[in-house]
């Protein structure tokens, strides 16, 4: 079954973070993190509807501008959700530029920043020279930060010497028609199928759905339906950690924003023997990676920003990240705190789906 979401990170491992996500078939896509984005062409970056960003650090912040250059004379609105400051941090960018011709321009720029209980939000539009527009808060759910219909973005603070979200981006489930089932019923495709989707979604199994037919319309509720012609599955989740210190609080809020994930795109800025490194820059070994990679159980493990200190040594990343996953050395052995998060044993990794940007 082919998944809603194809992810690929933009950059080399070496290189500034950012991870593409195409929606496969509404043709829309989303964006994790505004490092350099040369890689991407026009047209990826004019499918973009939102974009989430970790932090402010530059190598994950730079690309906006690009961005930006691009959608300006665009009729298009383009969503950016970060951590607490994102709003004064692009109304800084903004700033720094005139805008004396853009007063027929349509782009608008919405921003939303995901604090405990709720969401700031403003507004900037080209035709107004980008002037700050605030619009009212809104409550968020723990954890929450946006959802439609194709995707729902899950987020967790995390522990950079300031805050960094972390990002799960999860499909809906796949319902899937049987049509040797349809057929069987005499009932032919249509827009009603569509009703019955939505009602299976929001766990509605009393809903009337209504069947056109050429004798006869016949009006039958949603669970029967379920029963008799979907296959229900589980969608895609895909998990996306930057810049973070590996103790106990980030640690957990990682293995539970990654539980289960299809894959884990995960920081490994520093190899194990530079651990006191990684702890005094707030970041990641990729042996924690794996680490978390394990405790999560995901299915796939992608690590990348690594150093460039380490300019060549790639695959001593993806060895070590690999040996923890799979429980070839065991983390919590050394760190006591770390083993309350392994509760199902070793993860299975997949072998026979490589990643498309060399996973691990």
């Amino acid at each position: 079954m082919k998944s809603s979401f194809r992810p690929s990170l933009v950059n080399g491992p070496f290189q500034d973070c950012a991870l593409y996500v195409a929606l496969r078939w509404q043709g829309d896509a989303l964006l994790f993190d505004l490092g350099r984005l040369d890689r991407l062409n026009a047209a990826q970056c004019l499918r973009l509807s939102h974009v989430f960003v970790s932090h402010t650090h530059m190598d994950h912040f730079m690309g906006f501008d690009q961005l930006l250059r691009l959608t300006l004379p665009r009729d298009r609105e383009l969503t950016v959700c970060g951590p607490p400051g994102l709003i004064d941090n692009i109304a800084g960018k903004l700033a720094g530029y005139t805008w004396n011709l853009t007063e027929n321009y349509l782009f608008r720029l919405n921003v939303v920043e995901r604090h405990d209980t709720q969401l700031a939000r403003a507004r900037f539009r080209a035709a107004s020279g980008f002037a700050r527009e605030p619009l009212p808060d809104e409550p968020c759910a723990p954890g929450g930060l946006v959802t439609t219909r194709e995707f729902r973005i899950e987020t967790a603070t995390l522990d950079h010497r300031i805050p960094c979200l972390a990002f799960a981006v999860v499909e809906p489930r796949h319902l899937n028609v049987r049509p040797a089932a349809l057929q069987a019923r005499g009932f032919r495709p249509g827009p009603w199928l569509s009703r019955l989707k939505e009602a299976i979604r929001a766990g509605d199994d009393a809903a009337p759905i209504a069947i056109p037919s050429p004798d006869v319309p016949v009006t039958i509720d949603a669970g029967t339906l379920r029963r008799e012609l979907v296959d229900d599955h589980p969608g895609q989740r895909i998990a996306y950690v930057v810049d973070t210190l590996f103790e106990p609080t980030s640690a957990a809020r990682v293995a539970g924003l990654a539980r289960a994930a299809d894959v884990f795109y995960c920081e490994a800025r520093f190899l194990d023997v530079d651990r006191d490194e990684a702890e005094k820059r707030h970041h990641l070994t990729a042996r924690q990676a794996g680490f978390l990679a394990r405790a999560a159980g995901v299915r796939r493990l992608e690590v990348f920003h690594f150093s460039p200190r380490y300019q060549g040594m790639a695959q001593a990343f993806h060895a070590e990240a690999r040996a923890e996953w799979t429980g070839a050395t065991r983390l919590e052995d050394e760190v006591p705190w770390a083993a309350t998060l392994v509760t199902d044993g070793p993860a299975r990794p997949s072998v026979d789906e490589p990643g498309n940007d060399g996973g691990t």
